[in-house]
């Protein structure tokens, strides 16, 4: 279960709305953003959490004198309930119900409206701007962020150590990277690229970083000139001497803080500047205006380029499923013995125990890292919640008669994963279950025999997917699939596969999740999820080649709802998850995965 409502975030709220009286504010736009615009963030940046409590990784509330408007997804509205109750908090969709349409339909007239201008970026900015052009309300940046004033204990910066990823992993060095996102500055009649993202700098640099748990990442931030010279603003305290002497010639160091002022130093009116309107912070956009440069608001070409993975990258990739294949599904056959042996001596497996029992496997794996995020073992109704992390001192038990979910991810030398598999341990299960498990397959077997055209975007396709839902009345609130990065973000961008409109193409070398799945609160929840590489077929159609190589649960499946093509394709899945991680896999382990 989730932790209680958190009472103490009462007199947090009070004293932020203290302070923002005391600063002229009527309202404060408070993202779960950082200044990279980022979803996983430090304990540094965890400003949402620290004042209402939620510790979902997407959201964001608006602070009044009246309430705290919180907004989430679908992925976390039962926990944005149960961590956020009481009178304090109203409770909107992020989507179905904007919070720049709410913020618009409550501010009264002459309200200043503060935000942090490094938090929220230009995209979001406009949206707000817009919706309250009709009023007299305005929004104002503010001089340092209001929560961090009211914040005593909060934690440091993070100073993580930044280390060389070599060009045997990247298989493109740092100058030829540069060297193409020069030549699409030119193209674009920019003389200067801002780019703040950090998985985006790291990749481009050819570097790794351990700022924000489980992402290698380092926050810093870049300039590109059309020169070739490459600004990058970095904390000291995290370069090391072979980081230094990994990096090419026309790479200048500086100092983080250095980044907004060397902006305003060195734009030039009329000078063209990209900039990413959806991941970079609306100061940038402010001094831009000031110095009235030519703004250009595109999607970084770094974005696009890191996206298309590299032959040494897709091989890294491969590689490490099967490493990762291996201990998943080690993982899978303990938990089918110790969930049953164990309820019959009442010492039930606990969720927080099988979350360390797959990191104890992936660790026994050659180039294994760490997580790449934090592991969702959710047993029966808790996997209702598609986000939910386990508390050690509340962690619930598996049950012999019930269900589990496990989302699970690593990060290798070579590569990111990320898989999700549903279990039954007996014939007794949730009404419902089976019909809304093969339901499931039958969506994710749809997407992931897909041949699709040139052209062809995630919103194009997210529909065939959820059909075999549909038919059934069913639905989930989430995406279908998302990119991937590789020893990178495990939510990356710009591919993804969902309801809403993304104008990105699906093309050869982009990794996507393909995983559909259904959730009843207080029940159950199930999802189904592989990683697939887009590869081009001869005849120029798009396919999804396999990546995760993991046994799907068979139990649960109701054979007579499946076609002939839908046995099939798992028969012949297991038939080559045997061979690509059979040799590797202990005698129970094989034994297990021969009966799936």
């Amino acid at each position: 279960m989730l932790d209680a409502p958190n009472t103490d975030q009462h007199p947090v709220i009070s004293a932020l709305r203290s302070e923002l009286q005391a600063r002229g504010l009527d309202a404060f736009i408070l993202p779960r953003f950082d200044a990279h615009q980022a979803e996983y963030v430090a304990p540094h940046d965890e400003r949402l959490a620290h004042v209402t409590g939620f510790t979902g990784s997407a959201g964001m509330a608006i602070v009044t004198q009246e309430t705290v408007a919180l907004f989430v997804d679908g992925r976390y509205v039962v926990q944005a309930a149960s961590q956020c109750a009481g009178p304090v908090f109203s409770h909107h969709h992020l989507f179905d119900e904007p919070p720049e349409v709410w913020l618009a339909s409550v501010a009264q007239d002459g309200w200043s409206i503060g935000f942090d201008a490094m938090h929220l970026p230009p995209a979001w900015y406009d949206r707000f701007a817009d919706e309250l052009a009709e009023s007299t309300a305005l929004l104002a940046p503010v001089e340092g962020n209001p929560v961090d004033a009211i914040w005593p204990d909060q934690p440091a910066p993070p100073m993580g150590l930044i280390e060389p990823f070599p060009l045997q992993f990247a298989g493109k060095s740092s100058n030829d990277k540069i060297a193409d996102l020069v030549a699409e500055m030119q193209t674009r009649g920019a003389a200067m690229m801002i780019e703040t993202q950090p998985d985006n700098i790291a990749w481009l640099l050819n570097i790794r970083g351990s700022d924000v748990a489980f992402n290698p990442l380092a926050h810093s931030f870049v300039l590109a000139e059309c020169s070739g010279d490459v600004h990058w603003f970095v904390a000291d305290q995290k370069l090391t001497t072979d980081v230094r002497d990994h990096l090419q010639p026309e790479v200048q160091v500086h100092s983080l803080n250095a980044f907004l002022p060397a902006l305003t130093e060195r734009v030039q009116p009329g000078q063209g500047v990209m900039f990413d309107p959806d991941f970079s912070p609306s100061a940038t956009r402010l001094v831009l205006k000031k110095a009235d440069a030519k703004e250009l608001p595109v999607k970084s070409p770094i974005t696009l380029a890191k996206a298309r993975k590299n032959p040494t990258e897709l091989e890294g990739l491969r590689n490490c499923h099967i490493r990762d294949g291996v201990a998943l599904t080690e993982f899978c056959a303990w938990l089918a013995a110790e969930v049953p042996a164990r309820a019959t001596h009442n010492r039930r497996v606990s969720e927080h125990e099988a979350e360390e029992k797959v990191l104890f496997y992936r660790r026994a794996q050659p180039g294994f890292i760490s997580e790449s995020f934090r592991t969702i073992s959710a047993a029966g109704g808790n996997a209702a919640m598609c986000h939910y992390a386990v508390n050690p001192e509340t962690s619930g038990t598996i049950s012999p008669d019930g269900t589990y979910l496990l989302d699970s991810g690593g990060q290798y030398e070579t590569g990111t994963t990320d898989a999700t598999r549903s279990f039954s341990f007996g014939p007794h299960r949730p009404e419902g279950y089976d019909h809304a498990y093969t339901a499931v397959f039958k969506a994710f077997h749809a997407l992931a025999t897909l041949r699709f055209p040139p052209g062809t975007q995630g919103h194009h396709i997210d529909a065939i997917c959820r059909r075999p839902l549909w038919d059934l009345g069913l639905d989930y609130d989430h995406g279908t699939g998302h990119g991937i990065g590789h020893r990178l973000s495990v939510h990356e961008h710009p591919q993804r596969i969902g309801k809403p409109y993304n104008p990105i193409d699906l093309v050869p070398g982009m990794i996507l999740s393909i995983e559909p799945g259904f959730y009843r609160a207080n029940a159950f929840g199930i999802r189904i999820e592989n990683l697939f590489e887009i590869i081009q077929a001869d005849d120029g159609f798009m396919e999804f080649r396999n990546l995760t190589w993991v046994p799907i649960q068979t139990d649960m499946l109701l054979n007579d709802k499946l076609t002939t093509p839908e046995r099939g394709w798992l028969s012949a899945y297991h038939a080559t998850v045997l061979e690509r991680i059979g040799p590797h896999l202990s005698e129970v382990g094989l034994a297990w995965a021969k009966q799936t």
